[in-house]
């Protein structure tokens, strides 16, 4: 992509996620995501009724008396993106690219978590994780996690989010919450590696398909690229028992992976690309 397209497509994306960000998701997200567990804030004396679990006992010496501990509720948070830039995201039949749709809800999240005052970063992965944008605050780095998800180069055509969870676990030490933002059609392998990382984080799945995935419309013959693997395909789209059995498998996917989110207790919302995500984001958000 060259260089004028990218800034123009990242100041259209600034444009309309901020307005969202402001407008609409500032205060949802603010009571979905607040800070996790207590931070330390100051010692002072003891008074009657404080947890003397909580005596700092090095102050309490140093000053023969006693002396509390005092925390409180941590507000500050990271935010942390995984946005699958596989092959399979390229697809897009109505509307737009599914790819673009990540691109836009994670701009949306990423200027809710900055008016938050929080830090975000990104994971990008495929088959592996293709590249780390660590946490930090400001809307510089908003905009620039903005031009690489648009920007950003896929290396592998494949999907596979265990080395992403992985990767998630051992490079953020500190609870955030995280937004998984993928197709999903990807090997359901990965329950194990969600489960030890939703131990540790508040994960939230964003699914986003193509209503043509679900639903093939009756065209005739047509040509099936496989993004993954490049190869072509002719098939007969008027074939009714084909149709129905994509949409079998589909649909048999989709319960799996709903299953696979239950069982590692991760919040998740679907989106198809026609579909405006504006309700479906807000209600996740109300939900919590």
């Amino acid at each position: 992509m060259e260089v004028g397209e990218l800034l123009k497509r990242v100041k259209r994306i600034e444009i309309k996620s901020k307005g969202l960000s402001q407008n609409i998701f500032s205060g949802q997200y603010h009571s979905a995501f607040k800070g996790r567990g207590m931070a330390f804030s100051e010692v002072r004396e003891y008074v009657p009724g404080d947890d003397i679990r909580n005596i700092d006992w090095n102050v309490t010496a140093r000053f023969n008396t006693p002396y509390v501990k005092v925390f409180e509720e941590e507000r500050e948070l990271t935010l942390l993106l995984m946005i699958d830039i596989s092959a399979s995201t390229s697809f897009g039949m109505i509307n737009d690219y599914k790819k673009n749709l990540i691109a836009e809800m994670a701009a949306t999240i990423a200027f809710s978590a900055n008016q938050n005052n929080d830090k975000v970063g990104v994971i990008f992965f495929s088959n592996k994780v293709e590249k780390f944008i660590p946490p930090k605050k400001g809307k510089s780095q908003v905009l620039r996690i903005i031009r690489e998800i648009i920007g950003t180069e896929k290396t592998s055509p494949s999907t596979d989010l265990n080395d992403a969870l992985k990767f998630l676990f051992q490079a953020i030490k500190k609870r955030s919450t995280v937004f998984i933002l993928s197709d999903f059609l990807m090997p359901l392998n990965f329950l194990d590696a969600l489960k030890i990382s939703a131990r540790k984080h508040d994960i939230i799945a964003i699914k986003i398909n193509d209503k043509n995935e679900k639903e093939l419309p009756n065209v005739g013959l047509l040509p099936i690229k496989n993004l993954e693997t490049q190869e072509i395909q002719w098939i007969d789209t008027s074939d009714k028992q084909f149709r129905t059995q994509l949409t079998a498998n589909f649909l048999q996917h989709s319960d799996q992976l709903k299953q696979i989110f239950q069982k590692a207790k991760v919040d998740s919302i679907e989106i198809l690309t026609h579909q405006n995500y504006i309700i479906p984001l807000s209600n996740l958000f109300k939900s919590r």
